[in-house]
């Protein structure tokens, strides 16, 4: 992490809990479900990796500034170039309006941020994110911390010991993010979460 966008100083985060969503119990609200069957919008992975993270560090009302600095966004654009980090983009109208990204590693995905610019935009993605990790045979989606925003789709905080036996075997298994198409349809995705 940064303090702002324009430092150049990083720090690593390692909280005593961490935050886990688990993926055979993820909870979608009634109204998201209903939103989200809707397909009002199209869901895209990977196209605007760029974006998305510009979007993330973009200051809002209640954060003047971010912890994604310049040099934390070549380092995930780093990794996107090697095929270990990801966006779930959100798009209306052809306009970006909001997802998230994350990195990769064997079972084990890590959301780094979300960001919304429209109703329900970055929940949406979670939605599909959820719905890609099942598909594809993850075991884990590493949150980082719990937040109110997350604890409504059923994060839980692990000891760190807890948390480290699911992350060494999570980077152990093969999982595939593009198991599913790129702009799988909401309902498609709402099937595959049925059983959450």
């Amino acid at each position: 992490m940064s303090d702002r966008r324009d430092d150049e100083y990083l720090f690593l985060v390692d909280p005593p809990l961490r935050g886990v969503l688990p993926l055979d119990g993820f909870h979608i609200p009634s109204r998201l479900a209903r939103t989200v069957r809707k397909d009002d919008y199209v869901v895209r992975i990977d196209t605007a990796f760029q974006q998305i993270i510009e979007l993330c560090a973009e200051s809002a009302d209640d954060r003047p500034s971010t912890w994604i600095s310049h040099s934390i966004q070549a380092l995930y654009q780093a990794l996107f170039g090697r095929g270990l980090a990801h966006s779930v983009e959100v798009w209306r109208d052809n306009e970006l309006v909001g997802g998230l990204y994350g990195v990769a590693i064997g079972g084990a995905f890590f959301g780094e941020s979300m960001v919304s610019r429209a109703t329900d935009a970055s929940k949406i993605a979670l939605v599909h994110l959820v719905g890609r990790l099942r598909a594809g045979g993850f075991t884990l989606l590493d949150c980082q911390f719990q937040t109110d925003h997350l604890r409504q789709f059923g994060v839980v905080e692990l000891p760190k010991t807890e948390y480290l036996k699911l992350l060494a075997n999570a980077v152990d298994e093969k999982a595939d993010f593009y198991a599913l198409p790129g702009a799988t349809p909401g309902r498609e995705i709402m099937k595959l979460l049925s059983g959450c």
